[in-house]
C-alpha cells in the first residue's frame, strides 16, 4: 500500500495540456481537481516509480540509527512509503581527489563502507521491508511482495584506481551502473567540470577508461553519463556495445549547465538507444529561479548556521572543505535549509523556489525532442536536489499529479518513472550475455 503527501499549491496550479502525448481515451476534465487528483493516485498505486540516484550517508546505517526511522535524511524507509516510492538507487559515491596509489586506497575504503552499509540495511536492518535488486525481474519480484527495492550506482569511477578487476567485484556487490568521473578529471575520462577553464586531462576517455567500458559491458553494468565532458560521452557511445544512462541530468537548452546535457547530447541519446532520468536539482532546473532565491536567502542561511555553531557554504564551496569538514557541514546542511525556507516563507513577496512544474518542464521538454521512451526520473536527495512540491521522498506522488495534471497517460507515466530505465537495464545485460 502507497501512501500519499498532496501539495496544496500544486492543486491549484494551473493545469497545462500536452496534446502530443494525451490519447483521446485517457482526455482529463481539469476543472475538476478531485477527480484528477483521484486519477493520479490510482497511476500512482499501480505503476513502479523508480529514483535513480539517492545518496547516503554511511552514518545513517547502523543498528541505531538508520533508514527504518524519518530522519532528517530526504530518503528513508517511512518517507519512501508515504511517497509511494518504490525503487531507490542508493549511490556509492567518491568526491575526486588526487590521481595518486593513496588518492584510490583511500576512494576505494570510502566505496567500500558504502557498499557495506546499503547490505547492511537489505541484509541486517529492515530484509523484511526493502530487498536489494540486480536485475528488472528482481524489481518486479520484489515490489509484488510488498517490500521496497534497493538498487545501487557507482558516482564516480575513481575508486577503481588503476586495477580493473575492482569493476567485477563492484558489480558483485551489486553496482549496476557507474559513471566513470564526478565533479573533477579522474584517471579514467574527463569531467563536465573542464568546461570552466578549457583544461583537459585525457581529451575524452583515458585508455584504462575505454577498457573500463568493455569491461562494463561484458558484466551487464549500465555506463552513466551524468559527470563526464561532453566528449568523453561521445567516445563512450563509440565505444560502447550497450545502450547508456544519464543518471541525473537534465537539459540544457532550459538550464544551461554542463551538468545538463545540450540538444546534441540529447539526439546522442536517443540514437544510441539510452536514457536520460530528469534530475529535481534546483540548480539545473531554472538557474535564473534558483539564483535569485539563492541570492536573497542566503544571508537568512548564514544567520541560521551561525546560530547553530556552525557556517553556511555554497555547493561552489565545499570543494574547498576537508573531507571532516565537508561531512560536518552535509550533516548540519539539511536543517539549516529547511529553518531558512520557514522563515522566508513568513516574508511577503519573497522569490519562490524552483518547484515541480518546473522539473517537469524538463521532462517536456526531452519528451518532444527525441521521443518519450528515452526520458526518466531521478531526485538526488542527499546529494542537493530536491525541488518545492519534491523536496523529499514522501512527497513523490506530486511528480505523478503534475504528469497527470499535463495529460500524460498511465502507460506514458509508468515509462517515465521505471519502464524507460529497466529496459535500458535489461538491453546492458543482454549484451553481456552474448559476450
Amino acid at each position: 500500500m502507497k501512501f500519499f503527501y498532496i501539495s496544496l499549491s500544486l492543486l491549484i496550479m494551473t493545469t497545462s495540456c500536452k496534446n502530443d502525448v494525451k490519447s483521446a481515451d485517457n482526455s482529463i476534465d481539469t476543472n475538476d481537481s478531485i477527480n484528477l487528483v483521484q486519477r493520479a493516485k490510482a497511476i500512482h498505486e499501480r505503476v513502479i516509480t523508480l529514483d535513480t540516484h539517492c545518496d547516503i550517508n554511511v552514518k545513517n546505517f547502523t543498528d541505531t540509527i538508520n533508514y527504518t526511522q524519518n530522519l532528517e535524511s530526504q530518503v528513508n524507509l517511512p518517507k519512501m512509503k508515504a511517497g509511494g516510492l518504490d525503487v531507490a538507487w542508493f549511490i556509492v559515491y567518491t568526491g575526486q581527489d588526487t590521481l595518486t596509489d593513496e588518492g584510490y586506497k583511500k576512494a576505494y575504503d570510502n566505496a567500500m563502507s558504502k557498499f557495506n552499509a546499503i547490505h547492511k540495511l537489505v541484509e541486517d536492518i529492515a530484509p523484511d521491508q526493502i530487498e536489494l535488486a540486480l536485475n528488472s525481474n528482481d524489481v518486479r519480484r520484489i515490489h509484488s511482495s510488498g517490500k521496497k527495492v534497493a538498487m545501487i550506482g557507482i558516482e564516480n569511477g575513481y575508486p577503481i584506481g588503476t586495477d580493473i578487476s575492482n569493476v567485477e567485484k563492484f558489480y558483485n556487490l551489486g553496482a549496476r551502473y557507474m559513471s566513470l568521473s564526478h565533479n573533477g578529471h579522474s584517471q579514467l575520462c574527463d569531467s563536465n567540470t573542464g568546461e570552466a577553464d578549457d583544461v583537459w586531462l585525457h581529451d575524452g576517455l583515458s585508455d584504462l577508461g575505454k577498457e573500463v567500458i568493455k569491461e562494463m559491458n561484458r558484466l551487464g553494468m549500465m555506463i552513466d553519463v551524468s559527470h563526464p565532458s561532453k566528449e568523453s560521452m561521445r567516445q563512450i557511445i563509440e565505444l560502447s556495445e550497450a545502450p547508456i544512462i544519464a543518471s541525473h541530468s537534465s537539459a540544457r537548452a532550459l538550464c544551461d549547465h554542463s551538468r545538463n546535457l545540450d540538444d546534441e547530447q540529447l539526439q546522442w541519446m536517443k540514437e544510441n538507444g539510452g536514457v536520460i532520468q530528469t534530475v529535481a536539482f534546483q540548480a539545473y532546473t531554472n538557474k535564473e529561479k534558483n539564483d535569485t532565491r539563492n541570492e536573497a536567502i542566503l544571508a537568512i542561511r548564514k544567520d541560521i548556521a551561525k546560530s547553530l555553531g556552525a557556517t553556511w557554504y555554497e555547493w561552489s564551496e565545499t570543494k574547498t572543505l576537508s573531507e571532516a569538514d565537508k561531512n560536518a557541514f552535509y550533516d548540519v546542511r539539511a536543517k539549516i535549509v529547511k529553518l531558512a525556507d520557514e522563515k522566508a516563507s513568513q516574508i511577503k513577496d519573497f522569490p519562490p523556489k524552483v518547484n515541480v512544474s518546473d522539473f517537469v518542464d524538463h521532462i517536456d521538454y526531452m519528451v518532444e525532442k527525441i521521443g518519450l521512451k528515452h526520458v526518466g526520473i531521478s531526485s538526488d536527495f542527499d546529494g542537493g536536489g530536491g525541488v518545492d512540491g519534491w523536496s523529499d521522498a514522501s512527497e513523490t506522488f506530486n511528480v505523478t499529479l503534475e504528469l497527470v495534471k499535463r495529460g500524460y497517460t498511465e502507460d506514458q507515466i509508468e515509462q517515465l518513472w521505471s519502464g524507460n530505465l529497466l529496459r535500458v537495464l535489461d538491453e546492458v545485460q543482454a549484451v553481456a550475455t552474448k559476450s
